[in-house]
């Protein structure tokens, strides 16, 4: 997915669609923006209904790195999927290879977790894995590849330096560098940083 300057994006998406944009940095450049748009160098302008959704569908898409073509295609799954359909859109998202490799912790980016796995540092089940779109599935384990593991970019976390909130769908053993996939994550278990359902308004005009 190719984005602008990641500081235009998260002004106008929000700070919570990059890591970049959740430092003292940036949060000091937005304040002084703000700062002058009080003063009267500008008003934001106020968004229709249409604009409200495809920003929120822009934030999906820069939360999870994905393109249009793949949030339009996960949205079609979902319909056709038993049960909520805004639920089953989170779902398909969160159980996506490189976002699971984010919430363990193996990676401080989704970005980071996509070149893992294009690497071939990983392995779901002991089977070699390369395409960072993989649907996990419950039970499933997902390792670091034998040979990756005395790489740098894992002693932080093998030291435990950084610790990370791992989702309670998941499981994470540090000392193995090894996740497992408890269950499938529900609605209510998924953290998500926007409003699926105006997601969802957007794609059924």
């Amino acid at each position: 997915m190719i984005v602008g300057p990641r500081y235009k994006v998260c002004k106008r998406l929000g700070n919570s669609v990059y890591e970049k944009c959740q430092t003292q940095k940036y949060a000091l450049r937005e304040s002084r923006r703000q700062s002058g748009m009080r003063i009267g160098r500008g008003r934001p302008r106020r968004l229709s209904d249409y604009g409200k959704q495809l920003l929120e569908k822009q934030r999906v898409r820069a939360t999870y790195g994905i393109t249009e073509k793949q949030l339009s295609r996960y949205v079609s799954m979902a319909n056709k999927k038993q049960g909520d359909p805004g639920s089953n859109v989170l779902v398909l998202l969160e159980t996506r290879l490189d976002n699971v490799l984010f919430r363990l912790g193996l990676a401080t980016t989704r970005r980071g977790a996509r070149q893992m796995v294009s690497h071939r540092h990983v392995r779901v089940n002991d089977k070699k894995a390369s395409i960072p779109s993989h649907h996990v599935s419950a039970n499933d384990v997902i390792t670091v590849r034998e040979k990756s593991k005395n790489s740098p970019l894992y002693a932080h976390i093998k030291e435990g330096e950084e610790e990370r909130s791992v989702p309670t769908w998941l499981d994470f053993n540090r000392n193995k560098l090894e996740g497992k996939v408890k269950s499938i994550p529900t609605r209510e278990s998924i953290e998500a940083l926007f409003d699926i359902g105006i997601v969802m308004e957007y794609y059924s005009r």
